[in-house]
């Protein structure tokens, strides 16, 4: 892991004010091309072979480039990015406060690993995303009732290849406490149902950049940490393994 760094270093804006002020200009303009250029080209292209690796590798590229033009810098050691390009069969999970963390996870996480989100199916039926959602492999999630929910995700990740992994947010939702909040079950069942491990991901301080409520980010770096594998103890209970799992991730975040 890194080592931690001052907590001043995390908030300071990366750019002067008038390159911030160029580079949000140009987002501004350009932004609606992006976003239009990443919900279309499914449409004329999804079925072509290796679309899902090359439309996956775009998609990357346009949140670091969103991330470059909102001066927000992203931190992880390259030992950290070593572990997870060699990463298989495992099942990612990270601690969510942020709009911003699910950006800084397609910025950070090397090519040589892929790795998908689970959505909610009204995402995946809307007319103008679903095409490109399902092109890069979402897992899709009924959340009308929680065991099908499980049982689609499980079946999901027992079918991916070993170096995918699907990300979860076992916190469920993103949250306002000093720490991280009460851990759900579900990336411990889904690992124990599919025999991957857990490989936790810990991201600092985007928060600080973006907080819940506002929509306007700020400039300066998040960092991340990729924490060794979790293996579940099958011999001892899912809570065990959950409270083992939380016990690990606020230990680091604690950290800073």
């Amino acid at each position: 892991m890194t080592d931690t760094p001052p907590d001043h270093t995390l908030d300071a804006a990366i750019d002067p004010l008038a390159v911030r002020i160029v580079k949000r200009t140009v987002l501004i303009l350009l932004g609606p091309l992006f976003f239009l250029f990443i919900a279309f080209v499914p449409l004329l292209c999804a079925k072509r072979s290796g679309f899902r690796g090359w439309y996956w590798r775009r998609v990357k590229r346009a949140c670091s480039s969103l991330l470059w033009l909102l001066s927000i810098r992203v931190e992880m050691s390259e030992a950290d990015k070593q572990a997870l390009a060699k990463d298989e069969n495992s099942v990612i999970v990270i601690n969510h406060r942020s709009n911003l963390d699910g950006f800084t996870l397609m910025d950070t996480i090397p090519d040589d690993k892929w790795f998908t989100f689970a959505a909610k199916k009204e995402l995946c039926d809307a007319a103008l995303l679903k095409t490109g959602f399902k092109g890069a492999g979402l897992v899709e999630i009924d959340r009308k009732s929680g065991k099908i929910a499980m049982g689609t995700l499980s079946d999901a990740v027992r079918t991916m290849e070993p170096r995918r992994s699907v990300v979860l947010f076992p916190e469920g939702t993103r949250t306002k406490s000093e720490t991280l909040g009460a851990f759900k079950p579900g990336a411990v069942l889904v690992a124990r149902e599919t025999g991957r491990v857990i490989r936790p991901i810990v991201i600092h301080a985007s928060e600080r950049l973006l907080p819940r409520g506002k929509i306007v980010p700020k400039s300066g770096t998040i960092r991340v940490e990729a924490l060794p594998p979790f293996i579940c103890d099958l011999a001892g209970s899912v809570d065990d393994d959950v409270t083992r799992l939380r016990d690990m991730m606020v230990a680091v975040f604690d950290k800073g």
